[in-house]
């Protein structure tokens, strides 16, 4: 049985006190009623190696082994289970997020490679190839935004900054008692979904391509008056709700209020977290994380499993593709 989300250390302590604990829950994660063998699909109490760990257990019928890990981030590792749950545990609960160094620390890892791969290989479950597009059901606000960069000494303007593209899903509370005149205003709204990725510029080419891929067809979307947005309505089918802003931050806070408080979080935990010091090919990496833990804030157990790589078959990356560039974050 799936024990609830602990919600303090010394009660996640209690579920996942040891390897043994952990793998335990693999299993019966994996084989809710009983062993069945990936191989021959025999059931029955495996075979289990007392002088190793219990990750590996071995079919009877066909003397084959099964890998508790197989097709999750935690896939041929040789970190040791617990530290992966912890890992996973503290990737998911603490609200400012956590950099590589803190993780190091905080986990007694020897070496901060190994911390940063880690972090990356659980960063790499958060994003689920299936997974639905938004506004299906409600209007989506997009917007675009900087991050990053030094400006200092070339003047004005955006030299070496990232563009981030956003998308958000427009939710309204119902029966909330509110008077009709409150009823329009930004309390009674709420950010639904959320999707983020780093886009290389400002054209339609790049924007139109991101919303086609992540928001609903038909969908209402509320942009501004940029030229990037102009083909949705008319060639992709989006109802287009436009504002021109002219340069007042009142009309932005009227027409795109949700995307806007995003975009200032995303910095504030960038900022505050890795001290804005993330490199523009790790950047979609962090986005995925910022909206995984965004979009699964009212169902944490169920996150907790994903970022593991448990609910769905996952390749992470390796150290060597991780340091070479070579590794795609998906978005």
């Amino acid at each position: 049985m799936t024990p609830t989300f602990p919600k303090s250390l010394p009660e996640f302590q209690r579920v996942f006190p040891d390897d043994a604990a952990c793998e335990k829950y693999l299993e019966a994660l994996r084989w809710p009623d009983g062993f069945v063998c990936p191989t021959c699909k025999a059931r029955g109490e495996p075979y289990r190696f007392p002088t190793r760990s219990s990750v590996v257990l071995r079919c009877r019928t066909c003397k084959k082994n099964a890998s508790l890990t197989a097709g999750t981030v935690m896939q041929s590792s040789h970190t040791a289970l617990s530290t992966w749950f912890w890992g996973a545990y503290l990737m998911m609960t603490l609200t400012p997020g956590m950099s590589s160094v803190q993780f190091q620390r905080q986990l007694d890892i020897k070496r901060n490679e190994t911390a940063f791969q880690i972090l990356h290989k659980l960063r790499s479950a958060t994003v689920r190839p299936e997974r639905d597009a938004i506004g299906s059901e409600w209007p989506v606000e997009i917007d675009e935004c900087f991050i990053g960069g030094a400006t200092r000494g070339e003047g004005e303007g955006v030299h070496h900054k990232t563009i981030v593209v956003g998308a958000v899903e427009v939710r309204r509370r119902e029966g909330s008692g509110r008077s009709d005149a409150r009823a329009h205003n930004n309390r009674k709204m709420y950010a639904g979904r959320l999707r983020l990725a780093v886009v290389a510029d400002r054209s339609a080419k790049s924007l139109v391509p991101f919303v086609t891929a992540n928001v609903a067809k038909g969908a209402k979307v509320k942009t501004d008056a940029h030229d990037g947005y102009r083909d949705l309505c008319e060639k992709h089918g989006y109802s287009h709700d436009i504002m021109v802003m002219a340069g007042d931050p009142a009309n932005a806070e009227k027409h795109l209020p949700l995307i806007h408080r995003v975009f200032s979080n995303l910095k504030t935990w960038l900022d505050g977290t890795h001290h804005g010091r993330v490199e523009p090919h790790h950047l979609q990496a962090y986005l995925n994380e910022y909206v995984f833990r965004f979009n699964r804030r009212f169902y944490p157990m169920t996150a907790f499993n994903s970022v593991l790589g448990i609910s769905a078959q996952t390749v992470p990356p390796t150290y060597a593709e991780l340091y070479s560039g070579k590794w795609k974050h998906p978005k």
